[in-house]
């Protein structure tokens, strides 16, 4: 929503781009994608850099409106970096580590995220929703591979032998389209799912946000600010984000018995929002940007493939904002299926592979939701009780600062497939180091950092020079044996580390056979599950 006078993509900072729609229409590909949004297109840059082509639907003109998803974490900036689109995010976005809680207007905790100079990444960048889906868009628009469709509306799907059929509605009518595979990216409100008979379970929490965005000069650094019973939120809480071109992000918490549409009309907004900066002391002028409204739900699919269509992102599942999980999440999942489907378009894997990703991010979904949900339960309480035990704790913590990291929102950091039908199982001898199934954890090498080493594909690490393995998806570094990052790996002379397409361990060996590394690249590519054992 924006304020009266201003049309729906009329902002402050964000000039939107208009996109006519298509002039091909019909046709086919390998690879059809619903929902040009930031997963849609990080779906589409993944397929692309693998050599597959595909064509993005969005039935709208334009960008999503108002800041919506905006803080991006480390492993995120990786998954930008690999895709070539890293650069503008670095440039606009504004890093972050650090978090401070308040009750009552006394500071309870601060708490700092792990980072150090070994890290390429912060651990995490503010910025809106629009820039993501701009710099998502330049990166699209410059890739032969990819054709996008605006203004085109998916309204059918209907499965076909070895593929399936779209019926696509644009200005100038309908026609079908046809492709191997399905992804669907559209978003929590998912027509596909829909039209798939398919439905998110899961569970749904009491407490409800007013989001807004303002624009002020507040000199207060890029600090994530909880405000708990706020004298302007008396029972509520409020978050606050700095966001790029002097926009601030206001979550406030409506009250029982607060009605939603009362909440949302601008003066009501208004007045709240001047509420919360009298709050945080801010005395200088401001203007609304944008606002909207959500509530706090832990929802998923069942399973996130549907024969020849795959969910991805909001589509399959709905985490709370507490611990910014959302986008995050959703783009791990574009990384997952964009790296198996494009080894299975193009021959150089077996269908079985796709089977490993719902359980892969179904099961990191299930990991976000128990976290997610201890955030939610401590932000929202959903009952009295919990109500009880949230406001005792938070009064102890003005005492005793152990009780104040309740307040902690356990940011986010990527999960490990320790479960997943194409990861070995560890190897007994190892002392240390990332376990098979977790992300390579980062380190410097040689004046530059791990993950630059890395091929497009699968890469081995290894110490020992004469242990190589031709196969052309598999890219091999030689790491010195009193390397940083061999310390970090726990690396002997014959340790090898097998990492996939998408900077998740495939498997590891204390002493480390030619045979035994092709075994296993063959297992994580989706052959037989005991070749690597």
């Amino acid at each position: 929503m924006r304020p009266q006078g201003r049309g729906e993509t009329d902002s402050l900072y964000f000039t939107y781009p208009q996109f006519d729609p298509p002039a091909q229409r019909g046709g086919a590909a390998p690879v059809a994608i619903v929902g040009a949004g930031p997963v849609g297109m990080t779906a589409a840059l993944g397929l692309a850099r693998a050599g597959v082509r595909c064509v993005l639907f969005d039935a709208k003109a334009t960008f999503n409106d108002g800041s919506r998803a905006i803080c991006v974490s480390r492993s995120s900036f990786h998954i930008l970096e690999r895709l070539g689109a890293v650069a503008p995010f670095l440039e606009k976005a504004l890093p972050w580590t650090t978090g401070r809680s308040f009750y009552r207007g006394r500071q309870i905790l601060e708490f700092d995220m792990p980072d150090s100079g070994s890290e390429k990444f912060r651990p995490m960048y503010n910025i809106q929703q629009q820039f993501i889906e701009a710099y998502l868009w330049e990166a699209v628009a410059r890739e032969p591979l990819i054709e996008t469709r605006w203004q085109s509306r998916v309204n059918g799907v209907q499965d076909m032998d070895g593929g399936v059929r779209l019926s696509v509605e644009d200005p100038t009518g309908s026609y079908d389209f046809a492709a191997d595979w399905l992804l669907a990216a559209d978003g929590a409100r998912s027509a596909v799912r829909a039209m798939r008979g398919l439905r998110l379970k899961g569970e749904n929490y009491e407490g409800r946000y007013v989001i807004a965005d303002v624009q002020m000069a507040h000199d207060y650094p890029t600090i994530r600010r909880a405000l708990f019973d706020p004298d302007c939120r008396r029972g509520g809480t409020v978050l606050v984000h700095r966001q790029p071109d002097d926009i601030w992000r206001i979550d406030y918490q409506l009250g029982e018995g607060e009605d939603a549409t009362e909440a949302v009309r601008e003066e009501v907004v208004r007045a709240s929002v001047a509420a919360v900066l009298e709050e945080i002391g801010h005395q200088g002028p401001w203007e609304l940007e944008w606002w909207s409204i959500y509530s706090a739900n832990t929802l998923a699919l069942d399973d996130y493939r549907d024969g020849r269509v795959f969910f991805v992102g909001d589509s399959a599942h709905i985490v709370p904002i507490f611990g910014v999980r959302g986008l995050n999440n959703g783009l791990a999942d574009a990384d997952n299926i964009a790296w198996k489907l494009a080894r299975v378009v193009r021959g150089r894997a077996p269908e079985q592979l796709l089977d490993s990703y719902s359980p892969e991010r179904r099961g990191a979904t299930l990991d976000v939701f128990e976290n997610a949900s201890k955030s939610a339960r401590f932000m929202t309480p959903p009952s009295v009780g919990w109500t009880l035990m949230r406001d005792a704790a938070l009064g102890l913590a003005l005492d005793h600062p152990w009780a104040g990291q309740l307040a902690n929102p356990r940011q986010m950091t990527p999960y490990t497939y320790a479960d997943s039908p194409v990861v070995a199982a560890d190897d007994p001898r190892f002392a240390g180091g990332p376990v098979p199934g977790a992300a390579l954890p980062e380190t410097r090498v040689e004046g530059g950092f791990l993950s630059d080493r890395l091929g497009p594909g699968f890469t081995l690490l290894a110490c020992d020079p004469a242990l190589t393995v031709t196969h052309p998806d598999l890219h091999t570094v030689i790491l010195p044996p009193d390397s940083e990052a061999a310390r970090m790996l726990s690396a002997a002379p014959r340790t090898a580390y097998l990492v996939r397409p998408d900077g998740h361990i495939a498997a590891r060996w204390a002493r480390a056979e030619t045979d035994t590394i092709r075994a296993a690249l063959d297992h994580a590519l989706g052959g037989d599950p005991d070749a690597s054992a």
